[in-house]
């Protein structure tokens, strides 16, 4: 990933980590939390495709797996938000543009439950049944239902904020820069270069003829 996606990137997930910690997950609502991590990993995978999709999200859940509160086995919510950022950013269209908003929010609701049940399987896999006491279709419902509610918000902004980072003005300047320096060396070199050159071997040539018809007449006159 180039510089500027990786600040950009860190950036807007340690916001959503921190709105996510202080703010979503006080808000008691029944089922699942609204996943703001989610929305925002996917909203750099729609931009970024899915290699950087895949990036982003494993930096995104791990860091989500060693802040506080975290209760669960690090590196868990990272493979989880790896494997998704990958998915969604299969789906990444041309420009990192969508052509409609149906597009998007397919891909919130197919990552809202994908996640949740490849969370839980993860946990499965290394013993915890946190989600068979809650309710792994509760847990589904409510995880579609709220990122889809907040999706809407979140996800075109993060899409367009992105996007605004790819037409990076400092490397169009730089680029603008060099391509002018390189057609200010080649006027200098090609063109001014050789007009002197060409100006200085023409006087040259028409001193030389002068000497020579200078000579001819003096010639000339001794014959005579």
């Amino acid at each position: 990933m180039r510089v500027n996606r990786v600040i950009l990137s860190a950036a807007l997930i340690v916001v959503a980590l921190v709105i996510q910690v202080s703010v979503l997950a006080r808000l008691q609502l029944p089922g699942a939390v609204p996943d703001l991590m989610l929305l925002t990993v996917l909203g750099l995978a729609l931009v970024y495709g899915h290699l950087g999709g895949a990036f982003v999200g494993f930096g995104a859940g791990l860091l989500a797996d060693l802040a506080p509160p975290a209760d669960h086995a690090a590196g868990r919510y990272a493979l989880v938000l790896c494997v998704i950022g990958y998915a969604a950013g299969l789906a990444r269209t041309d420009h990192g543009r969508p052509r409609s908003a149906a597009g998007p929010m397919l891909v919130v609701v197919g990552a809202a439950i994908g996640s949740t049940l490849l969370y839980a399987l993860v946990g499965a896999l290394v013993g915890d049944t946190t989600a068979r006491h809650v309710g792994l279709s509760s847990l589904l419902f409510t995880a579609a239902v709220y990122d889809l509610l907040l999706a809407p918000f979140i996800v075109p902004l993060i899409m367009a904020i992105a996007r605004r980072a790819e037409n990076d003005p400092l490397a169009e300047a730089t680029a603008n820069g060099s391509s002018r320096s390189d057609i200010t060396s080649g006027w200098l070199s090609g063109g001014t270069g050789l007009r002197i050159g060409g100006q200085r071997g023409g006087l040259r040539v028409k001193a030389a003829k002068n000497r020579a018809a200078r000579a001819g007449r003096i010639k000339g006159v001794k014959r005579l």
